[in-house]
């Protein structure tokens, strides 16, 4: 739906409560799942808890997103990372793939959901009453908030959870040139941002799953 009927202050509202919960249970889900397979780091130090305070990081979850959707309508941003000890996990190499596709897999849970709400949304009262409007145009946004980061978070770039998801299956010598990497990977992400290439990469993958999420629910 278009968003000209919704003033500046609402429409950063449209975009930052989804924003918020896609980016705090993007983490939350990373230490739950570290917490069940044997480190209670993120649990110890409080950072299992849905309140949005805890895991904003004023750049990546405010500054960034801000400019980007300004600029280019491309969602890119983080929040606090959720401390995790590797060296607890009970299985290292399949738990720190577990753990790492945990914040995806929200992701997509997520997408599901505003999916869903989308579609009660219509079947109520579609565009006709302002209420659902405005549960439409946030659940537009929420799924692609979810599905981009979703695929965003799956490209295998340190320190992305991709890489370790690969890295976990890596031989060691090869894991441990890739987590070298990591102290590029802003820098490299930015680039391929800059350049085009990012987009060209993940688009192929947020069209089929936009499509996936929303043929489920009946709403393709």
């Amino acid at each position: 739906m278009s968003f000209g009927s919704f003033n500046l202050l609402q429409t950063i509202l449209l975009y930052a409560i989804p924003l918020l919960f896609a980016i705090t249970l993007h983490e939350v889900a990373h230490g739950w799942a570290a917490y069940m397979f044997g480190d209670p780091t993120a649990k110890m130090l409080g950072r299992l808890s849905l309140n949005p305070i805890k895991h904003i990081d004023p750049i990546g979850t405010i500054l960034v997103p801000a400019i980007m959707v300004y600029f280019s309508g491309f969602i890119f941003g983080w929040a606090k990372p959720v401390p995790v000890n590797w060296s607890n996990l009970r299985h290292q190499r399949r738990d720190v793939a577990l753990v790492a596709l945990a914040g995806p897999g929200a992701n997509f849970i997520m997408a599901f959901m505003w999916a869903i709400i989308a579609k009660i949304s219509f079947m109520v009262g579609g565009e006709q009453l302002r209420t659902t409007q405005v549960l439409i145009a946030m659940s537009a946004i929420g799924i692609q908030v979810n599905i981009i980061l979703l695929v965003l978070n799956l490209i295998p770039i340190p320190p992305l959870d991709g890489s370790r998801v690969i890295t976990s299956f890596l031989p060691g010598r090869w894991a441990y040139e890739l987590q070298k990497v990591e102290q590029f990977g802003f820098i490299i992400l930015l680039a391929l941002l800059a350049t085009g290439v990012l987009n060209i990469i993940m688009l192929p993958f947020i069209k089929v799953l936009h499509q996936f999420v929303m043929s489920i629910v009946g709403l393709s």
